[in-house]
């Protein structure tokens, strides 16, 4: 019986022991390449200026933290993405309904928003100055088309992958207009548009920090500006750590709970 149990696939394994053993090989990963990145840092082939340790972005980091310059910077940052994200959400929902459901608009409208998809969110830096100046709501717009387009053709795709089936039974059972979208299709579309959310979200983060480096505010994309501008690279890996962080961060505690609910609630988890 011991035998048996020994051979049984990791799959049959407990989760809790196939958890600790992924953390496990994450944290020897990391502290393999943390120490290697100190031994090149180390081995003086590069100025500490230009490729700092990582003992050295530790100080820079604490250092930020605790005089309260980088909790700054990232609140600021937060409010610019919240506005453009939501902005984001609250169209691209209404459009990608619309595109999934109307083959003209899909033909036509969802082919310009295809093109603009694959348009990268720096080229909206020059339009966004122009239109608005150097500004709060430059930022703002720069944020909005990074994550529009991509959250659109996630909620078009999941509404184009709905059953027939289930709209024939809505409308057989009384509903109609607004119900079909609201009680039909959004939960039907729920885990594709999910997965358009979180991608939308991404690529948000990812315009905000181009966007912030235009505009002269305590934010973390001006701070990997003032980085640059001060030769001082243990400053800009700093920022980037506390980048990172909070995008892991908000996908963990955000993104992921709920993606990991709804495939539960569909049934999609094995």
């Amino acid at each position: 019986m011991t035998a048996n149990v020994a051979t049984l696939p990791e799959s049959y394994a407990p989760q809790s022991t196939i958890k600790w053993q992924s953390w496990g090989s994450r944290m020897v990963f990391y502290s393999g390449l943390l120490l290697f990145w100190e031994g090149v840092a180390r081995s003086g082939m590069w100025p500490s200026y230009v490729l700092p340790g990582p003992s050295i972005v530790l100080i820079t980091l604490q250092q930020g933290i605790m005089d309260g310059l980088f909790i700054k910077a990232a609140w600021v940052s937060m409010q610019h993405i919240f506005i453009g994200y939501s902005i984001s959400v609250v169209v691209g929902l209404v459009f990608g309904l619309l595109l999934g459901q109307n083959k003209f608009l899909n033909d036509t409208l969802g082919s310009l928003v295809m093109g603009l998809q694959a348009l990268p969110s720096v080229c909206w830096l020059p339009l966004a100055i122009i239109w608005f100046g150097l500004n709060e709501r430059a930022i703002v717009f720069v944020v909005v088309m990074g994550a529009l387009f991509s959250i659109i053709l996630g909620v078009e795709g999941g509404v184009r992958n709905i059953p027939p089936q289930y709209l024939k039974a809505a409308r057989n059972l009384g509903a109609s207009g607004l119900a079909i979208y609201t009680q039909v299709m959004l939960p039907a579309a729920l885990p594709t548009i999910i997965s358009g959310l979180k991608q939308g979200w991404s690529f948000a983060w990812r315009s905000l920090m181009a966007a912030e480096l235009l505009y002269y505010s305590l934010s973390l994309g001006n701070l990997l500006q003032t980085g640059r501008d001060l030769n001082d690279a243990a400053l800009v890996m700093a920022v980037m750590v506390v980048i990172i962080s909070f995008g892991v961060c908000i996908d963990r505690l955000v993104f992921s709970p709920v993606e990991n609910r709804v495939r539960e609630r569909w049934g999609l988890v094995n």
